[in-house]
């Protein structure tokens, strides 16, 4: 094993595998930086130039891009409080509140080094443990794989807000959209509205730009404020080089958490959704203090970083010796490996051994150059944190709309962004968490194929009875546990409680992930959840079992969870409506402190622009919408606002409709214009 270690290593050394390596990482920092691109798309892009190539300078091209997403995401997550691929999920809970109190540069330090050092880490584990890892992966079917999703769910919804009843509820709804379209055991459509758009299930990456990127633009629109709520100057402790310190200071942390994401990597299906979470609530369960966690603690950047980097070793395992992948983008590296002519199986581990580990000393060198790199240039990323609000605005639109655009290509990915907006920025107000949405969302696919196979295979509910099942039961219960004393230890009276949400709204401008208190925007949307999972439930009573089953194992236990909320927060609405005197007062404060009325105005604009682009097409309506939003709301001259949009052009043209060869949606202006422009003037520039 030793020598195949190193004749990987002086593999990836030689030329010219060295230098698609390096050509790959920066194209992974530009796709992983961007909303809605991601390392699925690099993959696709780059697959069909490695036609021809020998294996080890293909799988650098195509590793070295894919392997650094998970790094460069890191900017979006920080900087605007955007999930950048599904593995920086639990990073926007302490990663944006610190860009908020201007520490943008700290979170980045910490989060590059980490990047780094837990690639790096990671890969010693993987080739260390190769011998004891196999068996343990052979041991893991459909049953444990549905168990660890309920653990990841079990996570998120309990470590993501200030309400255990509210994140768990918020996980089923994530479980419930993700049944939409037809059914894992028969060909039965479910929750469709006749509509062909939905047959193919929910698309997620609309769904997770809607849900985090509008509200906080919004925010910024609304308040015209930057990201940071301190001016530059004053934030103390805020530099990069902090955050290296950090990581140093808390290395136990990150070596844990690096090793948590080797492991779980190796799960097929489950590891890249889930392993950030886990690290996280092992950094909260771990911690002395747990108070800071959601509000800017660096450890909660140190945790998911780790492991989300370390986890990209450990998923090629199941990949390279099974042929199982466990993403599609692993599906996708699968295919290059049987385009380099190489059969997945034991022999990866043995006579090909020095090429698997090639891959993995591919992984651990592209995280440290990218580390490298993005740490020279994150001072300057970070300073995006003092521009004014107006100027990020419409820029980050277009890139969502863009991104949201690339889902399926169709029309109903912009409705989609736009509604989940919607959602989103009434959950942020109302104190209730996003993230459970998000990972429910992505896992309810594979766990209920799980379930359905481990139901078949056992002839029941035996499957409950085997070990693993049994051992991730009881971290189940004792994580819910263990938060549940968090919360109540963090909230030592009612007065406390709502004295510190005043006091950390006019620090930071906005709560917590979750922590908002709202009862009067609260109220009515559990009004509405509990309705939805009512006639969800109701809906699927017709169906055959196998495609009502999971349905209705989201919607029943979600009605009921969402009964107890609306008790808890109808006390919390009949208090404020004392406190304030009536309800006409309490309602204009609390519409008021959500910023309502501009809230509506906003949301205007973005649905004015989503209705003319049916008109004009993408290429005239996002431009124009940049205009003139920096016009009208921005108050910008003429001159910025043209040269903004112009730029925004630009970029559509050159990047999404040369390079990325993007299918535009067929306008009215499409049927004529192209007819009558000059021949001097390629349509494909306005439509």
């Amino acid at each position: 094993m030793t020598e195949a270690l190193i004749e990987g290593f002086l593999l990836v050394f030689s030329w010219p595998a060295i230098g698609f390596l390096v050509l790959g990482c920066f194209l992974g920092i530009w796709l992983g930086a961007v909303p809605g691109l991601g390392g699925i798309i690099g993959l696709v892009l780059l697959l069909p130039f490695t036609f021809g190539m020998d294996t080890v300078p293909a799988f650098a091209l195509l590793l070295g891009m894919f392997a650094v997403t998970s790094t460069s995401d890191t900017i979006a997550s920080v900087m605007l409080g955007i999930p950048g691929t599904a593995a920086s999920q639990a990073t926007i809970l302490d990663g944006y509140p610190l860009a908020q109190q201007g520490k943008a540069a700290r979170a980045f330090g910490a989060a590059f080094t980490v990047s780094a050092l837990g690639g790096v880490f990671g890969a010693i584990i993987l080739a260390f443990s190769l011998p004891l890892i196999l068996p343990v992966i052979k041991s893991f079917a459909s049953p444990e794989l549905f168990i660890l999703g309920l653990l990841g769910l079990a996570m998120v919804g309990s470590l993501s807000g200030a309400s255990i009843l509210k994140g768990l509820s918020v996980a089923l709804l994530g479980i419930l959209l993700s049944t939409i379209g037809y059914g894992v055991a028969e060909s039965i459509p479910r929750y469709h509205f006749e509509t062909d758009y939905l047959l193919d299930k929910l698309p997620l990456i609309p769904v997770v730009l809607g849900l985090f990127a509008i509200p906080e633009l919004m925010e910024l629109a609304i308040r015209n404020v930057s990201i940071s709520r301190i001016p530059k100057g004053e934030a103390t402790d805020g530099g990069m080089l902090e955050g290296v310190k950090d990581v140093f200071r808390n290395w136990w942390l990150a070596m844990r958490c690096a090793a948590i994401g080797t492991y779980i990597g190796m799960l097929p299906g489950l590891g890249a959704a889930i392993v950030d979470w886990v690290a996280y609530g092992h950094a909260v369960q771990s911690a002395k203090d747990k108070s800071k966690f959601g509000h800017g603690d660096i450890r909660g950047v140190i945790a998911p970083e780790a492991a989300n980097n370390a986890t990209k070793g450990g998923s090629l395992i199941p990949t390279v010796a099974f042929g199982i992948p466990g993403s599609l983008g692993t599906a996708i590296l699968l295919g290059a490996l049987l385009i380099q002519g190489l059969k997945p199986g034991p022999e990866m581990l043995t006579t090909e051994l020095h090429i698997t580990f090639s891959m993995v000393w591919t992984i651990v060198l592209a995280n440290i150059l990218v580390a490298g790199l993005l740490m020279l240039w994150s001072k300057q990323v970070a300073k995006i944190a003092f521009l004014p609000g107006h100027l990020i605005v419409p820029g980050v639109i277009l890139f969502v709309f863009l991104g949201a655009w690339l889902g399926s290509g169709s029309f109903g990915d912009w409705i989609t962004c736009l509604l989940m907006g919607i959602v989103g920025f009434v959950m942020k107000r109302g104190g209730w968490p996003r993230p459970p949405l998000i990972l429910a969302l992505i896992l309810g696919n594979i766990m209920e194929n799980s379930y359905q196979i481990s139901m078949l295979a056992y002839d029941g509910f035996g499957w409950l009875t085997r070990p693993v099942v049994l051992i991730v039961i009881f971290l189940i219960i004792v994580t819910i546990i263990l938060s549940a004393r968090g919360i109540t230890k963090n909230k030592k009276s009612k007065k406390e409680s709502i004295k510190s949400q005043i006091n950390r709204d006019k620090d930071l401008d906005e709560p917590s992930e979750g922590g908002a208190i709202n009862p009067i925007i609260s109220f009515p949307f559990a009004i509405l959840l509990f309705l939805l999972f009512c006639w969800a439930a109701y809906e699927a009573d017709s169906w055959p079992d196998s495609v009502r089953e999971f349905p209705i194992m989201s919607a029943v236990p979600g009605a009921v969870m969402v009964f107890f909320i609306l008790f808890f927060d109808g006390k919390k609405l009949l208090s404020e409506i004392t406190f304030h005197g009536n309800f006409s007062s309490a309602l204009k404060y609390s519409s008021e402190k959500a910023m309502l009325k501009s809230a509506t105005q906003f949301f205007g604009y973005l649905l004015a622009m989503v209705l003319i682009m049916l008109l004009l097409g993408q290429k005239i309506v996002l431009p124009l919408f940049i205009f003139v939003y920096l016009m009208r709301w921005g108050k910008y001259n003429w001159r910025i606002s043209i040269g903004y949009a112009l730029g925004g052009w630009v970029l559509m043209v050159c990047f999404y409709d040369r390079i990325l060869d993007l299918l535009w949606y067929p306008s009215w202006i499409s049927t004529w214009l192209p007819e009558i422009l000059p021949a001097w003037v390629p349509s494909w520039l306005l439509v």
